[in-house]
């Protein structure tokens, strides 16, 4: 029989526990929000450069004759692809800035037009109360806020772009370093094994949502400009960047064209061939494209995916909408390794089977278990 003390003791500790366990997530919560100038350029650097290794990994593997792709060409090769995409994308949001300032007051006169014919159905009384709505509209603030967002993400832009180098040098000292501060080898391997499934995991999505959202906007760019829609080849890169964002992306991918097909064209005609074949594309891709290309290597709950958008869209605004779900996926990869966070790892999956590479404190089964990389296997059979 446990004496008095005995539960008092327990009592205290557990809630020592949970005292401790507010104040850390209190602690980081805070570190998100007051350096969320430091964090994000980071963590857009270090997915930017997570793309960038595997698009040079991709390169290298491949073969020119009967000799692989040298490593300095790959090098070479992916770093001209993935500044050529960012620069299309700058560019063509630059050069089509000025145009949408422009067009707002005319989007306005637009608008009221619309609403003037809709006094009929809707009743003099609605029309007026929509009516006073818009008219409380400051579109210069408006113009002025989009603008200066634009200068803080161009400038958030170059602060990623200057990371970029210093990851790249140190992307092979890194590896030696870490095996190092292991401390044993044992360790080293643990570490290895992680590092090596969250950089798999994460090249895995930002690649292939890449990919998917490149496609998206293309096809969106297909059904907007035969149209005539105006500024077609800003709402296509919108398209790619929202289709980051998991569910409300694609939905706003949609919106936004449509409401300016709405006030651009006198006919419903081309609103409604926007709507549809615009959601047709996203629903098409989204549904069918991208999971046949994912499969379950990504296996997030989907209410997680929504929880983390949340979090992160609540601590860090819309680049914490574009990084919730890479940044889901290292802590789901990690807590799978570890042996007192797995549970959680697994309420956090889709079905609750991890990735067998994920096993926690395996790094002796070579012989019945492939290691995770050919360095791994190396050392493994050493060990043997």
């Amino acid at each position: 029989m446990i004496s008095g003390p005995d539960r008092r003791e327990g009592g205290i500790n557990t809630l020592s526990f949970w005292a401790k366990l507010a104040v850390i997530t209190a602690v980081v919560i805070s570190g998100l929000v007051f350096g969320a100038g430091f964090l994000i350029p980071l963590t857009f650097a270090l997915i930017l450069f997570v793309l960038l290794t595997a698009v040079i990994d991709w390169i290298a593997g491949q073969k020119i004759g009967d000799a692989p792709v040298p490593r300095w060409l790959a090098h070479i090769i992916g770093i001209l692809l993935v500044l050529t995409g960012l620069g299309a994308t700058l560019l063509i949001l630059g050069n089509q800035a000025t145009g949408v300032s422009e067009a707002l007051p005319r989007y306005e006169a637009k608008l009221a037009q619309i609403i003037a014919r809709l006094i009929s159905a809707i009743g003099e009384e609605n029309a007026k109360i929509v009516q006073d709505g818009i008219a409380s509209l400051d579109y210069s603030a408006f113009a002025a806020t989009t603008f200066n967002s634009a200068s803080a993400f161009l400038s958030g832009f170059l602060l990623v772009l200057l990371y970029i180098p210093f990851l790249m040098s140190e992307r092979a000292p890194m590896q030696e370093k870490l095996k190092l501060a292991a401390g044993d080898p044992e360790t080293g391997l643990q570490i290895a094994s992680i590092l090596s499934d969250i950089s798999e995991g994460v090249q895995k999505y930002v690649g292939i949502k890449t990919v998917v959202s490149l496609i998206t906007g293309l096809l969106s760019y297909a059904v907007m400009k035969p149209m005539g829609l105006d500024f077609a080849e800003t709402w296509s890169v919108l398209t790619f960047m929202l289709n980051f964002i998991p569910s409300i992306g694609s939905v706003l991918a949609v919106i936004f064209p449509a409401l300016v097909a709405l006030v651009q064209f006198d006919t419903l005609t081309p609103f409604l061939i926007i709507v549809f074949g615009c959601g047709i594309v996203q629903f098409t891709i989204g549904n069918i494209l991208e999971p046949a290309l994912t499969g379950k290597s990504l296996n997030l709950s989907p209410f997680m995916v929504i929880l983390s958008l949340t979090f992160w869209t609540s601590i860090w605004g819309a680049p914490g909408a574009l990084l919730s779900v890479p940044i889901t996926v290292c802590v789901l990869i990690v807590f799978s390794h570890l042996p007192a966070t797995r549970p959680v790892a697994i309420l956090m999956s889709g079905d609750g089977q991890l990735r067998s590479s994920s096993e926690p404190e395996r790094p002796t089964l070579g012989k019945s278990k492939p290691p995770v990389n050919s360095q791994m296997a190396a050392q493994t059979g050493e060990a043997d």
